[in-house]
């Protein structure tokens, strides 16, 4: 993939994953408590951090999102992101494993659910997806349209002198 459509993949890719995070903590939001059920309900984590985790995730989903999305610190948030999409990969193979019938709470919900496990492979796959388009952000985070272009430029090269200059400076004694 040549620099141009490698730029624009990654626009993309940042747009789509932090769309899907924007989206997913926006959700979670309003209710609090739901959020820290879909937690409870995955039985990983210990009841102790279930509503801290339950809480902070969808403020840590939106950050995530909207930095994304402006382009600030990508390849800081692409690798946020990717290790947010691991976790939840690892949590719903583990209910899948374990036989629980959990909806999965990406967007909200959480608790039983009667289909989840029709919905796991492809809820993994979705998350799947999404892990590849963060770490191809982790990769290559110079994208278009991002803040990060604004606030780390990278240094432009001073322009090559030719012999012809140099001669046409120099003192002649």
């Amino acid at each position: 993939m040549k620099g141009g459509v490698q730029e624009w993949f990654g626009t993309l890719a940042r747009l789509l994953v932090g769309g899907v995070w924007l989206v997913a903590g926006a959700i979670k939001v309003p209710d609090g408590a739901e959020s820290v059920r879909a937690v409870r309900a995955y039985r990983i984590l210990p009841e102790a951090v279930v509503p801290t985790v339950g809480h902070v995730l969808p403020a840590v989903e939106i950050v995530v999102g909207l930095a994304l999305i402006v382009g600030v610190l990508t390849r800081a948030m692409a690798l946020v992101s990717a290790l947010l999409f691991v976790a939840f990969i690892i949590g719903i193979s583990s209910a899948w494993s374990r036989g629980l019938q959990i909806d999965c709470g990406c967007f909200g919900g959480g608790g039983f659910d009667a289909d989840a496990t029709a919905k796991y492979p492809w809820e993994i796959a979705r998350d799947v997806g999404l892990l590849l388009l963060s770490l191809w952000l982790v990769w290559k985070p110079r994208t278009r349209f991002a803040l990060d272009s604004l606030l780390f430029r990278r240094p432009t090269p001073a322009p090559e002198r030719s012999d012809h200059a140099e001669r046409s400076t120099t003192v002649h004694g």
